[in-house]
């Protein structure tokens, strides 16, 4: 949400600063978003969320068109296995219809076992909603902030928003650890810790995020049990726990639904791992765990928005706050409690800031000089024999694979590591060429992934990190080790 309202604002002659507490962007709900572009028949008639979502995912085709990102509108299928269950997705079908989600239908039993038949012999129908589709969250997220960056948005990684300074109880100013940035507007998008922002703005409520942890299943490649995007029928929590293609050609199994405390725990556990595999064997009863290959954790951002006696108590529960709360403090945009389905709702979250500063009295001139296209560089890995050939003629780095799994090149994470949005930890890396996920999770690639980025950075190998801050890989070098023990 904050790239796509950063590429939005840079289609404008404005000065636009992205501040981010991480070391990149997308690492907080994005990293472990699921990936799936939804269609919008889930939300509530009327609420933020159904609005945001269809407009949303009717963005997406051009959207990816412009900044050359993979998106597939597969479409999705919501399984009934009971009567109740079926009068659920008929009453899906019908709040669908409502919100606006264009050619939704209920499929039956026979149609959708010949689409998917490893589903369970419980089946009874499916919705089948065909705008649903898959993208890769994190490259879309880094795609759009590249290309604000190239549009003259400046980004700050590594700063943390610690206060606000006011006159007259408009924002003027923001606080942070690395200096104070003047300004006329602030939007929030900080999600996780967007109440957080809320209270340091002025904006006092009963309002809060509790982050709820989903814990997910990644199967390797070499297995495909289904074809497309299989969801249970849900519940009031929770869409629960789907199996479903990636854009990478894995089988992804999860999340679970479960309210923590800790904004940064992203631990798995026993337990949730378990609940994962329980309620994928439900969909896929012949689903085989032995080909995991990898699990993980994220938080998405569970606010409590329609508490009573509270500012927020007319809201539909759980609903998107999108405001501009100009009677509590001014010059401030409020985006707080963006859950499911915020990324399919991104791009239309993004115009809608755009309007709401126009409304408030921003004055905004298009910049004749926005260029919407950011065209990436292809993967070594997928140019022919003779392109390969002429990049490592140009550039022998090219010719050093480093990453055998995928076959990224060492040319590949130099030119990432020197990127608009610079990749500046192993992760960093991963998240843009996808080193270390396949099936040796890293144990080839990492020592050498240190060395180039100690290299590239100017910094000594033990300084070197994994993700964020303070997640160093190495303590000391082993010939200190040695003149210890001597």
């Amino acid at each position: 949400m904050g790239s796509l309202i950063a590429r939005a604002l840079s289609k404008y002659e404005l000065k636009v600063l992205v501040i981010e507490k991480g070391d990149d962007v997308a690492v907080g709900t994005t990293r472990a978003n699921t990936g799936i572009v939804h269609a919008g028949y889930n939300a509530p008639v009327g609420s933020n969320k159904a609005r945001m979502n269809v407009r949303g995912n009717a963005l997406f085709d051009n959207l990816a068109a412009e900044l050359h990102i993979d998106f597939k509108r597969i479409g999705d299928f919501v399984v009934a296995t009971s009567d109740s269950e079926l009068k659920t997705i008929e009453e899906l079908l019908e709040r669908g219809k409502k919100n606006g989600v264009p050619n939704l239908e209920i499929i039956d039993r026979e149609k959708i076992l010949a689409l998917e038949p490893n589903l369970t012999p419980k089946t009874k129908a499916a919705l089948f909603a065909p705008t649903g589709g898959e993208v890769d969250p994190i490259g879309l997220a880094i795609a759009a902030m590249e290309n604000a960056v190239l549009n003259g948005v400046k980004l700050k990684l590594l700063t943390e928003v610690n206060g606000f300074v006011k006159e007259n109880n408009k924002i003027v100013a923001v606080k942070t650890n690395r200096g104070v940035f003047y300004t006329d507007w602030v939007v929030n998008a900080a999600g996780l810790y967007a109440d957080r922002i809320m209270k340091l703005a002025g904006i006092e409520s009963k309002f809060e995020i509790r982050p709820r942890k989903g814990e997910y299943i990644i199967l390797d490649p070499a297995y495909q049990p289904v074809r497309s995007i299989l969801f249970p029928t849900p519940t009031e929590i929770s869409k629960g726990i789907l199996v479903t293609t990636t854009m990478f050609g894995n089988v992804m199994v999860g999340p679970t639904s479960v309210l923590i405390d800790d904004k940064e725990d992203k631990s798995t556990t026993e337990s949730g791992l378990k609940e994962v595999e329980t309620g994928g064997k439900k969909l896929i009863p012949s689903l085989d765990m032995r080909y995991a290959i990898k699990e993980f954790a994220g938080l998405r951002a569970d606010g409590n928005a329609g508490t009573k006696n509270d500012r927020y108590g007319s809201m539909v529960k759980r609903d998107f706050i999108m405001e501009v709360p100009s009677s509590i403090v001014k010059g401030f945009v409020n985006l707080a409690g963006i859950e499911s389905p915020g990324l399919a709702s991104s791009p239309a979250i993004a115009e809608w800031v755009v309007e709401a500063l126009k409304e408030n009295g921003l004055k905004m001139k298009k910049k004749k000089s926005f260029n919407p296209e950011r065209i990436p560089v292809p993967p070594f890995a997928k140019l022919s024999k003779e392109e390969q050939a002429k990049l490592i003629e140009k550039d022998p780095r090219f010719g050093k694979i480093v990453c055998r799994c995928e076959n990224v090149t060492e040319g590949e994470i130099v030119r990432a590591i020197h990127a608009p949005v610079p990749a500046l930890s192993y992760d960093a890396i991963k998240r843009r060429l996808h080193i270390g996920m396949g099936r040796c999770q890293g144990a080839f690639d990492t020592p050498r992934v240190i060395e180039i980025l100690s290299r590239e950075l100017g910094i000594p190998p033990v300084k070197v990190r994994k993700d964020g801050t303070k997640t160093e890989f190495l303590l000391r070098g082993t010939k200190e080790v040695e003149d210890e023990r001597n």
